[in-house]
């Protein structure tokens, strides 16, 4: 278990008194450490995974950046992937230099698979803010 947490620590760029934290953070009953953020106003009516059609452009939240991109909340109770590709029209090679979370963003819908419940978007040729 510690060369576990020794190796996430690592990874993550923490300290075990960091990710210690982190972690007593989580585990409290109906707390969650993230900031929220209100999501942009939608202008289509899309609630659900089975309302969403590939090509489709949306306004989104990101809520968290990966190393392999960022996870951006469209309003469908399940964040969707920007894979590190998919950013932007130029080589990306640290996701944190083009979005961080909270920040509003385009996103064009690539594919949708209800049931692995994923979404793959992309920010290209839609324009990073919203």
């Amino acid at each position: 278990k510690q060369k576990g947490t020794k190796q996430l620590c690592h990874v993550l760029g923490i300290t075990s008194m960091t990710l210690q934290d982190l972690v007593d953070d989580l585990k409290k009953a109906g707390r969650d450490g993230r900031k929220d953020y209100t999501l942009p106003s939608r202008s289509e009516n899309i609630t659900d995974i089975t309302d969403l059609k590939e090509g489709m452009i949306l306004q989104g939240i990101v809520r968290n950046v990966v190393q392999f991109g960022a996870f951006v909340d469209i309003g469908v109770h399940r964040d969707g992937l920007v894979h590190i590709s998919e950013m932007a029209d130029h080589f990306v090679s640290d996701p944190t230099q083009e979005v961080h979370a909270g920040q509003p963003v385009k996103v064009r819908v690539l594919a949708v698979d209800p049931e692995r419940n994923q979404i793959s978007l992309s920010m290209k040729h839609v324009g990073h803010k919203s």
